[in-house]
């Protein structure tokens, strides 16, 4: 008898965790950067980067990353993003002055707008739509995927999220979380409200987009909530979005995979169900004053 009820238990236990994982997808984890099958020789060619991808090239071009996408046209560009009030350059690398590692935030935003500006960066293989559609009380459509050329004037990235070195991180303060800025560019929530955060979303220090910022050596300095401490380390293309995953997030060893939508670099599964946070608890990540936490209140990610 006692076999039978532990091999039940055992049973039900495998079936409870078998419950609570995402679903195997229907189509690579890629989704839309499958790029019609040429999978991740669309953005990396193996060979004589953009060349190797029938593009105009440059001498050094596919000498970092392997990339296979034209960046001459952004090269000594300023883009003003978030209200203009954010603006990056992209240093003019010419032949030879290329980034040293792919982790240059300079080049990650050079590499994204390779495919993804349409202004003065163009791209034969993006339709301008995404793949992925949103629906908003009944109405369905595709969101543009040309930040430079959406329909509201070419050039306009002044509706885009800030990125680049202006485009900071800090702790303290009416709007950021009472986190501590790490003399090494790094951000540990360990504040009151940013540590229960980390339960009732994920661990976005390790896991998150706070863990991708572009980390740039800062004064080690603790926030709280009247006091900013501010950092040096800045958001990229690839704090927030995570360009080899458009369908799944692994969130760590505690909460696992979970599914995301638009290549988001966090557990982000809008309209789910009608009172579904989690796109808005992705947003939090960096925006604590907006936090529940921030509010009195303590409420788990749904």
């Amino acid at each position: 008898m006692k076999r039978i009820v532990v091999v039940l238990i055992l049973t039900l236990a495998v079936a409870g965790y078998a419950s609570a994982q995402i679903s195997s997808p229907t189509g690579d984890v890629l989704g839309a950067h499958n790029i019609y099958g040429r999978g991740c020789i669309g953005c990396h060619a193996p060979h004589s980067g953009a060349a190797g991808n029938g593009a105009p090239t440059s001498a050094n071009s596919g000498n970092l990353a392997l990339w296979g996408e034209n960046l001459v046209p952004l090269y000594g560009l300023t883009l003003n993003f978030g209200g203009g009030a954010y603006p990056i350059t992209i240093p003019n690398y010419g032949t030879a002055g290329l980034p040293a590692q792919a982790s240059n935030g300079y080049f990650v935003v050079a590499a994204c707008l390779s495919c993804h500006d349409g202004n003065v960066a163009t791209s034969g293989m993006l339709t301008g739509k995404s793949v992925e559609t949103v629906t908003i009380n009944g109405a369905t459509f595709n969101p543009p995927t040309l930040l430079g050329n959406d329909g509201s004037g070419a050039g306009n990235y002044a509706n885009d999220h800030p990125v680049g070195p202006s485009a900071t991180v800090g702790c303290g303060g009416q709007y950021n979380w009472d986190c501590t800025v790490n003399a090494n560019g790094s951000i540990s929530f360990n504040g009151p409200n940013s540590s229960l955060f980390l339960t009732d979303y994920f661990d976005v220090t390790t896991y998150g987009p706070i863990a991708n910022l572009v980390k740039t050596a800062s004064t080690a300095c603790t926030g709280n909530a009247t006091t900013s401490c501010p950092s040096n380390s800045w958001v990229t293309c690839t704090t927030c979005h995570d360009q080899h995953d458009m369908l799944y997030f692994n969130a760590g060893p505690t909460l696992g995979i979970k599914p995301t939508h638009f290549f988001v670099r966090g557990w982000y599964n809008p309209g789910n169900v009608a009172t579904s946070n989690s796109a808005a608890q992705f947003c939090r990540s960096c925006h604590g004053g907006e936090s529940n936490e921030a509010h009195g209140q303590t409420i788990p990610t749904m």
